[in-house]
């Protein structure tokens, strides 16, 4: 049988939670109901720019508070290379240390590569990736090493990045997702002695606003049952990889699409 870690601090940041519907406050809601305590980190200017939404997290974050869990806010522009640093300390500061980072922002903004702007692809880089390398050495940073026990940091931790395998057309989204895999991948290995342990998820199409009927039915079409995931598939996964239960997986790009555009065999 494979080692059994110890549970981790029933805390979590996480950040891309601007709205009720997202993925990100299905985690949310989900690590909530398994005892976490929470810092929610948003972009309201994000919904609003690319959605067409209001950020509507502090209702959220009323909702979570009624189960019992302590829920902190935390705006910022993770395109800030300031921010994401911030948002590790506001949130340790806030709940004690961290147990759990999940990072389900993004930058997405559709463009191919004759009609991508430099301005567009850095802030898919700065967002997607340099943001998502900071917050992990913040989170890192604040993990105290396996031979320092008993010192201020906490009793390991984990880490999961939400990626996607799309493209065409979605030309700097797609290609700073690549980047992220990698990146969230190297913590596994090179953070071993922290007790850090990390996976990304590719959860396929969710619907979680952004498509039509047509775009939908396309998608649904793609998968073997015929069917879409929800917020709430991605966020069963998460809850398991930060329970002691699924510990023993690490540094794995896990495909959680329900057999999106597999091919028959």
């Amino acid at each position: 049988m494979p080692h059994r870690t110890a549970p981790l601090p029933r805390t979590a940041l996480l950040t891309g939670v601007g709205r009720r519907r997202g993925i990100g406050a299905a985690i949310a809601r989900g690590l909530a109901e398994d005892g976490f305590d929470l810092a929610l980190s948003f972009h309201a200017d994000y919904d609003r720019r690319v959605l067409g939404e209001d950020a509507d997290v502090q209702l959220l974050a009323d909702e979570l508070r009624t189960t019992g869990r302590r829920v902190e806010l935390l705006p910022g522009d993770l395109a800030d290379p300031a921010v994401p640093e911030h948002l590790v300390t506001a949130a340790r500061d806030a709940l004690g240390p961290l147990g759990a980072l999940v990072m389900s922002h993004c930058e997405s903004v559709d463009s191919s590569i004759l009609d991508t702007t430099v301005e567009s692809f850095d802030r898919h880089y700065a967002v997607n990736v340099r943001a998502s390398w900071l917050l992990l050495k913040a989170f890192a940073a604040q993990v105290a090493v396996e031979s320092e026990a008993g010192g201020a940091g906490s009793a390991g931790g984990a880490v999961i990045a939400l990626t996607s395998d799309h493209t065409a057309h979605n030309l700097p989204y797609g290609a700073t997702k690549g980047a992220l895999d990698r990146l969230v991948l190297a913590g596994t290995h090179e953070l071993a002695d922290r007790g850090i342990r990390t996976n990304v998820i590719n959860p396929g199409p969710i619907d979680t606003g952004w498509m039509d009927d047509q775009v939908r039915a396309a998608c649904a079409a793609q998968t073997p049952g015929g069917e879409l995931g929800e917020p709430g598939t991605v966020a069963d996964l998460v809850r398991f990889l930060v329970s002691e239960r699924g510990a023993w997986i690490r540094g794995q790009l896990l495909l959680s699409n329900g057999g999106f555009a597999t091919p028959a065999v």
